[in-house]
């Protein structure tokens, strides 16, 4: 998101965040394209933490709304969720310490969700920081939220029983990837973590060794939801989680369909994002994409209150957007998921090799294959333009198509033999047989080796696989460069297996830029991590950035309310209703 560091005004720190030249998304469908400026906030007026969150126009009480999905949300329980579709789902039966307040159209506010507001840095270093906890927030059973259980819920993250979800908050309290052998839960499950104290039932403590600034952000994660004691199931928790949102999930049928109820001991006047407009939703699995566009498309029954979860397929793109009755019911929006050419740089030494690579490609040409600008928009940078601080630039301008002749000169009489792994799926085998005809004409000799899609991941993690190049994806945590480039960059963090550094990058100056930068608070850290971000691209170019996913969702057409999450680029329901 776009640069520059605010005056405080309202009790809110703005960030100033930009997207140039994306689609508007309304939240009831009317895309259009347009300039869109972007902002997002730390919110430090305790007001705009509190409830409840503005009515909605139009939105009345009652009914059923239905999300169709291919495949089942693996599980529910909040310390292990870090899929997309289990981070919509939390938020309707769990509460955070912090969240974020999100139209759909561009304004992002960290507010308190448990907390009064997004966190007290205590000692102005970011070492120690206090979270005061809400009156009135409930548990679904009636009894009340305290800062004991919001504590209880952090410190069964440690069980490694229970792996699967974010470990920011497990490596910064033990100050070590090893969290897990610095505090044993299962041994000590009356007591908590290593820095991690509740002074009082309305007050959390976090104390560091190290800053760690972007704790704000996150603790709005689903990992810091609630949870008494005597309700962990341990392993059986995310079958039926206890809730501390609007809603209850009262019908967990593995693999088939998930039902949430309203939680009558939901407060809205403690909430200051959700809301609490159907009677209930049904998570309803199985019926692939193309299936359950076309269900939605046909609005009939139950399907007019639905959301086909899943983007519009490519094969019913053109459909879907020739067709002008439709337009009400889909939502167009960008995403903050990047993807890149990842080149290996332990294999491909040569700057000008990797230079050359950047001119190279026809990313107007990769966004037909793809299927178009609903499906996807080109980019030259590391961050997304939906990252706070973001600024554009484009180190290697070669126009949409390309500038092979400037590649050619970069090589200077050099043929490069390089290997692209590509997984066998079919998207991903389009994707590379464009990128092979781009590096080709500039040049490149491309030879594409196959990976089986569901080992792929696994295995471009491994620092000593055997290609040159291969596709990678990031969507960050929070809309903060932090939870980008030192993650993706910095070489000290490579190990033998399970980098996120896949291209295994390491330069020491840009390590120590890392270092300096997370020490800055979130409105400082916004501008320096986009020159950062600069800096890695012109002098080593370490990846060739492609495109950024597009968001186009089809949904009945009594299906209100739905907006495009700014944070993780798929559906939020925190607004969502039924039309009469």
């Amino acid at each position: 998101m776009r640069p520059r560091v605010a005056a405080a005004a309202g009790g809110a720190i703005a960030l100033l965040v930009a997207l140039g030249a994306c689609t508007k998304n309304t939240g009831e469908g009317a895309s259009v394209d347009t300039e869109r400026q972007q902002t997002g906030v730390i919110a430090t007026d305790p007001k705009d933490s509190m409830g409840p969150a503005p009515a909605v126009d139009g939105a009345q009480a009652g009914g059923t709304f239905t999300v169709i999905r291919e495949t089942p949300i693996s599980h529910l329980d909040p310390q292990r969720t870090y899929s997309f579709a289990g981070l919509m789902a939390a938020p309707l039966f769990a509460r955070f310490l912090t969240t974020w307040k999100d139209d759909g159209k561009g304004n992002l506010v960290l507010v308190g969700d448990l907390a009064e507001t997004p966190g007290s840095n205590v000692n102005d270093d970011c070492k120690v920081w206090e979270f005061k906890i809400k009156d009135g927030v409930k548990f679904e059973d009636g009894r009340p939220v305290t800062a004991k259980e919001i504590a209880y819920g952090i410190a069964r993250s440690f069980d490694p029983d229970l792996s699967g979800g974010p470990t920011y908050l497990q490596e910064w309290l033990a100050d070590t990837p090893q969290y897990d052998t610095r505090w044993d839960f299962k041994a000590n499950r009356s007591a908590l973590p290593p820095g991690l104290t509740t002074p009082d039932d309305r007050t959390l403590r976090f104390e560091f060794a190290k800053p760690r600034c972007d704790l704000p952000f996150a603790v709005s994660l689903p990992a810091t939801a609630p949870l008494p004691p005597d309700k962990d199931t341990g392993v059986n928790l995310g079958n039926a989680p206890f809730s501390s949102g609007p809603y209850k999930v009262t019908r967990y049928q593995a693999g088939v369909e998930i039902v949430m109820e309203r939680n009558e001991h939901w407060d809205p006047d403690t909430d200051p994002v959700r809301h609490q407009y159907p009677d209930r939703f049904v998570w309803s699995f199985g019926p692939t994409p193309d299936a359950a566009a076309n269900r939605v498309i046909a609005d009939n029954g139950a399907d007019q209150s639905a959301l086909s979860w899943n983007y519009v397929p490519a094969s019913l793109v053109a459909r879907v957007a020739g067709d002008a009755a439709l337009r009400p019911r889909t939502v167009l929006s960008p995403t903050p998921s990047a993807n890149q050419l990842v080149i290996n740089n332990q294999r491909v030494t040569d700057l000008k090799v990797r230079q050359a690579l950047n001119y190279a490609v026809d990313r107007e040409g990769l966004v037909k294959v793809l299927g178009g600008q609903n499906i996807a928009a080109p980019m030259t940078t590391l961050m997304p333009s939906a990252t706070i601080g973001y600024q554009a630039y484009d180190a290697y301008p070669a126009g949409p198509n390309g500038d092979p002749e400037k590649a050619r000169e970069l090589l200077g009489g050099q043929t490069p033999e390089l290997v692209l792994g590509a997984a066998d799926s079919s998207v991903e085998q389009q994707v590379a047989t464009q990128l092979k005809g781009n590096l080709e004409r500039a040049g490149f000799k491309i030879t594409i080796r196959n990976i089986p899609d569901d080992a792929k991941l696994e295995e471009i993690k491994k620092k000593d696989n055997p290609w040159d190049l291969y596709l990678g994806s990031w969507a960050a945590d929070w809309p903060s460069g932090a939870s980008i480039l030192p993650v993706l960059y910095d070489g000290r963090s490579i190990k033998a297996e399970g980098n996120s550094n896949q291209a295994y990058f390491n330069d020491p100056a840009i390590n120590a830029e890392f270092d300096r930068i997370l020490t800055l608070s979130p409105a400082e850290q916004g501008p320096e991590w986009a020159k950062l971000d600069e800096r890695i691209m012109k002098e080593h170019a370490p990846v060739v950035p492609l495109y950024v996913d597009v968001a186009y969702l089809v949904h009945g057409s009594k299906a209100g309310g739905v907006f495009v999450s700014s944070v993780f680029g798929y559906p939020s329901f925190v607004n969502a209703h039924l039309k009469p």
